[in-house]
């Protein structure tokens, strides 16, 4: 037994009998037996070799020893039961807030959340949606999920997910669809093509990877935003660039067709966050996004 401090369980027993004034109190506290509160009175008083406690009628007295060590056990005891208490009370963790463009969060990260509570029930989230870039501090977001390419910034860690992959849309109800159904990728030379301000280069990325003159590709109506964009794809009014994972569950459903398929591109589905203030919870989500993406 170690002589720098006395027996642990013994010492909180002789505490709760001097704070609460008898063995029965001190008992229902603990939530011990009257004889166990008795039985480590005995083991502190041997281990002491001096009495800690003198009966005065039906009731206990201190000895000097008994209120030199109730002393320092009480100076002891409160401050921890009231660290304790004050951790009890504290609210659980505040939610990990992550951004993403409103296309992200509107046609992927919404639908599966349900998938994430269930896989992932202790990963709470905040979502906040972003369109324009966020700065390099990420202020006011604990992660971002972004479809970009690099560089990246400084003070960025940053989680490749996968790679981005694009190719053009189409409703089948839009008046031109059963023509393009089985044309080569050609057949879109001279059609106006919807576009995207969020994403002006994505046509000619595709073109190029296609094998098509992007200068043959000629811009039709333009939206702010890829949500906007591929509402209009999927209400019949052209054909769209759309990477893969966003319009993924209306090519199955039939909403939308992909006559060429998809090509990966330079960016990258990635999540970031700053890299002087990790939090473990952004490498638990990253690991769950790989996985959702991968099963597009």
């Amino acid at each position: 037994m170690s002589r720098d401090l006395p027996p642990l369980n013994a010492l909180r027993a002789f505490e709760a009998v001097a704070r609460l004034d008898g063995v029965g109190r001190a008992a229902a506290e603990l939530h011990v037996t009257h004889g166990a509160v008795s039985r480590q009175l005995r083991v502190l008083e041997e281990a002491l070799g001096t009495a800690l406690f003198l009966r005065e009628g039906r009731g206990l007295a201190l000895t000097p020893a008994g209120q030199r060590l109730y002393e320092a056990a009480a100076d002891g005891f409160a401050p921890l039961r009231a660290a304790w208490a004050e951790l009890q009370r504290r609210p659980t963790q505040a939610p990990l807030v992550l951004g993403c463009p409103g296309s992200v969060l509107a046609r992927w990260m919404i639908p599966r959340l349900e998938r994430l509570a269930q896989q992932r029930p202790a990963l709470r989230l905040h979502l906040a949606a972003n369109d324009t870039a966020p700065d390099t501090a990420l202020t006011g977001l604990d992660a971002a999920l972004l479809i970009a390419a690099p560089p990246w910034p400084a003070d960025w860690q940053v989680r490749e997910l996968a790679v981005e992959r694009i190719g053009p849309v189409l409703s089948p109800r839009w008046p031109g669809a059963a023509a393009l159904r089985t044309a080569p990728p050609q057949a879109l030379q001279g059609l106006e093509l919807l576009h995207t301000a969020s994403r002006p280069q994505a046509w000619s990325d595709w073109a190029t990877r296609a094998g098509l003159d992007p200068a043959a590709l000629r811009p039709g109506t333009g939206f702010a935003h890829l949500y906007y964009l591929l509402e209009a794809a999927n209400a019949g009014l052209g054909v769209a660039i759309a990477p893969q994972p966003l319009v993924a569950e209306d090519i199955a459903a039939g909403r939308l067709l992909a006559p060429w398929g998809f090509v990966d591109t330079d960016a990258r589905w990635v999540l970031c966050t700053p890299r002087r203030r990790e939090d473990a919870r952004a490498a638990e989500l990253a690991a769950w996004l790989s996985e959702a993406l991968a099963q597009v």
